[in-house]
């Protein structure tokens, strides 16, 4: 089934407000011969209409994944909360790196506070994952994705069920 202007979202509001706040996020992406890359996220946007998921990775370490979704467009990402492993996973075709919003340090400062709370429950402190986490502001680029499918991931009976599916562009 395609997805037109009135089908509703592959997101909800429940998977949206997880996917922004506490969770750890990867990436991957694929090169021509279909070797993957990975990296980290620094966070997460997503439009109002939550058909449009923003991720925000830090060159150099996103050099080879950039270089693939300018390839491809082919993207994966997990969203993991630590504390209760609860994860899913989107995937996309349109990836491609998008201008910065004024807004988005906030939106990474936020993403390190409240993943560094749910780490506590480890007894990791906030400077640790500001450390393990932290860049310079003006090495984050913006890469942005319409999912075409989302999983749950979250270890269990139903992992690998789909949240929801819609034909791939």
């Amino acid at each position: 089934m395609s997805q037109s202007p009135q089908a509703e979202p592959i997101l909800d509001a429940t998977h949206v407000a997880f996917m922004t706040t506490g969770v750890s996020i990867n990436v991957a992406a694929r090169d021509a011969h279909n070797i993957p890359t990975l990296t980290r996220a620094l966070g997460c946007r997503v439009s109002p209409d939550r058909r449009t998921v923003t991720l925000f990775v830090a060159v150099p370490d996103a050099a080879r994944l950039l270089d693939n979704l300018r390839i491809n467009g082919a993207i994966a990402a997990v969203f993991s909360q630590p504390s209760t492993h609860h994860t899913i996973q989107l995937k996309g075709a349109d990836a491609r790196v998008v201008e910065r919003q004024p807004d988005d340090p906030v939106v990474f400062e936020n993403f390190i506070v409240t993943l560094a709370a749910d780490l506590a429950h480890y007894g990791w402190v906030e400077s640790y994952v500001r450390a393990m986490l932290g860049h310079d502001d003006d090495n984050i680029v913006a890469v942005a994705f319409t999912p075409y499918a989302a999983f749950n991931q979250t270890p269990g009976p139903a992992a690998g069920a789909p949240l929801a599916t819609l034909s791939k562009p």
